[in-house]
């Protein structure tokens, strides 16, 4: 069995389905040969001219730009740049209206020419044959060359997916669309160039046959074509029947071949590639004459044209242009200018509209040579259209799922297959429009499929950041592990504990301290709240309901919430200034070691002398009242020897501002005995005069008894002012001498704010006891002398029981040989200070009382 190419060189044909005959109407323009249109005054060219995408413009407004010149670049090969037709100046990048059946406008490049028509470099491939096909093939591309025959496919891009996949290379010389004569003139004309370029495709692909197909209605361009083929060309010219449209792409494969096309598959597939024969010119221009595809062959035809022909006319020459250069008379009632040939060309919205590289004819008839459809009738399922379609495709069906939007079912019946050749539009009896739905139904299914590829690549998208936002996280939170088991280790290995750990261990022990230094009620305070309480109920009970209530115990309970909180006052100040003023822990021991002996002492004197308030006023023995008078007169006189014994003392005691820095540790030492001693001096002087007392009983032989009892008890206040200024000063002796080596200055001024606070503290005591004192006296206006007698005793046995207390903290506190060597200076001068503060105060009170006795 013979193969396919030796049934092609033995001259068999094939035929494909369908087909018409329209009238061919090419007489109107094929009798007078191609002309040069000229340089219009505007070149507008689009940036997108072929199928594939824009390229990048390389120029600006005001660029003088010369022919030949690239006005855009790609990097793609589906992508072919545009060059500049002629020499002029870039006027303007901007939307205009392009050759397109939407009439829409795209962005366009214009040019003011300057007719002078100056060439650019150009760069020439003479021996082709020694050059790589790969370069030939990228040469082509940056000529702009892309596809004449109408579809305006690159070039470049077709060649490339050939290379090794084909073994015809078929040259469409067909030219089936009627009134369209611009392949057969060029051929005709220019039939030298046309083989040349055929060559340059066959070194290029290098296939085994190559094949010119021609219709038998081109007699004179498939003489002028056999003229220059050689032998050696291995090139066959093959005449094939004039049926429309037979100049399709897979008819023309199906008729030369007998080969059939996959559906929505290119003829590269079957080991077939196709170039036009406008295409194989201008390869030859571009690689041997180095001219860029800047120019095309345009037919002018139609009866409103009164010069009909073919022209080279410059890409973006405005049709306007063309017109009125070859004499155009629009129709009067129905003016009209078509874009290709009557079957698959489209009418254009106005004139200004430029040329391309797929305007291939101009055609302006008049209303009698080419009627327009008046309307559109129903469909009588004729099936005419379905007989003529070359794609063998159901036109009729496709145009019910078009009209009704169901684009599934139209690409079920395989629409893109239709290659709009208008076959089943010109048999059509009702004059359906069916091209119009095709294209309308196929823009609308390209628009939904970008959709979709644009929301698949956003579903990409977003799934990739997800899954690169989720890698992140995990990555940080095993950052972070990581970083905190290595944290732990480090602790472990340096003995040190978690820093988060030890945060809330912080925190849990300010809460615990918080709850721990909540004040707490004191038992004195909660008896007398209690007893309020009793009283009020037994009152509510309606006991001692026409007495008076006795207020005494809640004043007593009032001024006893006072002092406490003036001791918490005075506390809290202390503790606040030693925290300020140090952060050491054995300061803050000390300071509240200090508070703690001060408390203590005070509860023990207040608790004495609520016990001898309530001696004096329940006694009740007989007593002689000149021993009453014995004992106040005794009293006084200890009261002036108390009074000149603390003058002398702060006489002789420095003032602090002649102290200098530094004083002597063992002076200060000295000084705190001496002062120790004469405390115990004159507790022992003190009790040796009330032991005396009574004996002089006799001396005096009648005694006021008011005055004796009011004489007992300023004695007794005396006694125990005096017991607790031997005390204080006792206290503020031992202290600095129990102190460590080193001391604080800032010690020694908590110590200083401790004394203050106690003196204060004493004064309220005494003024208080002053006040609770002579209410027993003054309830009645006479007083039984033993009652007096009786006080005084008291009084006495206090003042011995106040000396006691002096003489055994003096014999507590260290000797002076037990001090250290070396005493911060600053915290003595305090303690002196404090002393004779002390004294003076200690002074002032009893020169006060004496002086109140007297008046009495």
């Amino acid at each position: 069995m013979l193969s396919i190419i030796e049934q092609i060189k033995q001259g068999k044909l094939w035929d494909f389905h369908g087909g018409i005959h329209p009238a061919e109407n090419k007489d109107l323009s094929n009798k007078s040969p191609i002309v040069n249109a000229g340089i219009p005054q505007e070149l507008v060219l689009p940036l997108k001219q072929h199928i594939g995408s824009k390229g990048d413009i390389i120029v600006a407004v005001g660029d003088k730009v010369q022919k030949g010149q690239p006005l855009t670049q790609g990097d793609i090969a589906m992508c072919v740049p545009v060059h500049a037709p002629t020499s002029g100046t870039i006027t303007a990048i901007e939307q205009r209206t392009t050759a397109h059946p939407s009439g829409l406008s795209d962005l366009c490049i214009v040019i003011a020419p300057d007719q002078q028509d100056t060439w650019c470099d150009k760069t020439t491939y003479a021996n082709y044959e020694d050059r790589d096909p790969a370069e030939l093939i990228d040469a082509i591309r940056l000529n702009g060359i892309a596809g004449l025959g109408g579809a305006g496919f690159p070039t470049a891009r077709k060649l490339q997916g050939g290379l090794g996949n084909v073994d015809i290379l078929i040259i469409n010389a067909a030219e089936c669309e009627p009134y369209i004569t611009a392949d057969d003139r060029l051929m005709r004309d220019y039939a030298e160039e046309v083989i040349e370029g055929v060559r340059i495709l066959r070194h290029i692909i290098s296939p085994k046959l190559t094949i010119i197909g021609i219709e038998d209605n081109k007699p004179e361009a498939i003489q002028a074509l056999e003229q220059h083929v050689k032998e050696d060309d291995n090139i066959l010219i093959r005449v094939v029947p004039t049926k429309y449209p037979s100049g399709s792409s897979k008819q023309l494969v199906k008729i030369l071949t007998g080969r059939e096309v996959p559906s929505q598959s290119r003829s590269t597939s079957v080991g077939v590639i196709m170039q036009n024969v406008g295409t194989a010119f201008a390869i030859k221009r571009a690689i041997i004459d180095g001219e860029p595809l800047i120019e095309r062959v345009v037919t002018l035809t139609g009866e409103a044209f009164k010069e009909r022909g073919n022209v080279f006319a410059m890409l973006g020459t405005p049709i306007a242009y063309l017109l009125d250069k070859f004499g155009y008379k629009a129709d009067k009632k129905h003016p009209r200018v078509i874009i290709g040939g009557s079957l698959m060309g489209f009418t254009l919205p106005h004139s200004n509209v430029p040329i391309t590289k797929m305007t291939n004819c101009i055609l302006a008839p008049k209303r009698k040579e080419l009627p327009l459809h008046t309307y559109e009738m129903a469909c009588i399922r004729c099936s005419a259209c379905a007989e003529v379609c070359p794609s063998s495709l159901l036109p009729q069906q496709l145009q019910w799922y078009a009209k009704d939007q169901n684009y599934e079912k139209c690409e079920e019946y395989n629409l893109q297959d239709c290659i709009e050749c208008g076959a089943c539009a010109y048999v059509c009896p009702s004059e359906i429009p069916l091209v119009q739905y095709y294209r309308q139904a196929k823009a609308e299914i390209w628009a939904r499929s970008q959709d979709e590829i644009n929301a698949e690549r956003a579903r990409q998208r977003f799934e990739a950041k997800q899954a690169r936002m989720d890698r992140d996280k995990a990555e940080r939170e095993n950052r972070f592990k990581k970083a905190a088991e290595t944290r732990r280790e480090e602790m472990a290995k340096t003995g040190g504990d978690d820093a988060v750990a030890a945060a809330i261990a912080r925190v849990k022990a300010k809460q615990a301290a918080a709850q721990s230094e909540k004040p707490e009620v004191k038992p004195a305070v909660a008896a007398a709240i209690a007893a309020a309480k009793a009283k009020q109920a037994a009152s509510a009970q309606g006991a001692t309901s026409e007495t008076l209530p006795d207020n005494s115990e809640m004043a007593k309970l009032r001024e006893e919430r006072k002092r406490q909180a003036r001791e918490r006052k005075a506390e809290k100040e202390a503790v606040e200034s030693t925290a300020s003023a140090s952060s050491n822990d054995s300061k803050k021991d000390a300071v509240a070691a200090a508070i703690a002996r001060a408390k203590a002492k005070k509860a023990q004197q207040a608790s004495e002398q609520k016990a001898s308030v309530a001696d004096s006023v329940v006694e009740n023995a007989e007593v002689d009242p000149k021993k009453a008078a014995i004992a106040a007169a005794v009293a006084r006189a200890k009261a002036k020897k108390a009074a000149q014994q603390a003058e002398a003392q702060s006489e002789a005691t420095p003032e602090p501002a002649a102290e200098t820095e530094a004083v002597d540790p063992k002076k200060t030492a000295v000084a705190a005995a001496v002062a120790r001693a004469k405390a115990r001096k004159a507790a022992q002087q003190a009790e040796a005069q009330s032991e005396t007392t009574s004996e002089p009983a006799a001396e005096t032989e009648a005694v006021d008894p008011k005055k004796a009892a009011v004489a007992a008890a300023v004695a007794r206040a005396k006694a125990r002012k005096a017991a607790q200024q031997a005390e204080a000063q006792s206290e503020s002796t031992s202290e600095p001498v129990a102190e460590t080596e080193a001391i604080d200055p800032k010690k020694a001024a908590v110590a200083a704010a401790v004394a203050r606070a106690k003196a204060r503290k004493a004064a309220q005591q005494a003024e208080a006891q002053s006040e609770t004192t002579p209410e027993p006296v003054t309830e009645t206006e006479a007083v039984d002398p033993k009652k007096a007698a009786v006080a005084a005793a008291v009084a006495r046995a206090k003042a011995r029981k106040a000396a006691q207390q002096a003489e055994a903290q003096s014999e507590v506190t260290p000797e002076p040989a037990a001090e250290t060597e070396a005493v911060d200076p600053k915290k003595a001068a305090v303690a002196a200070a404090v002393a004779r503060a002390k004294a003076r105060k200690a002074a002032q009170q009893a020169a006060k009382e004496q002086q109140n006795i007297e008046e009495d």
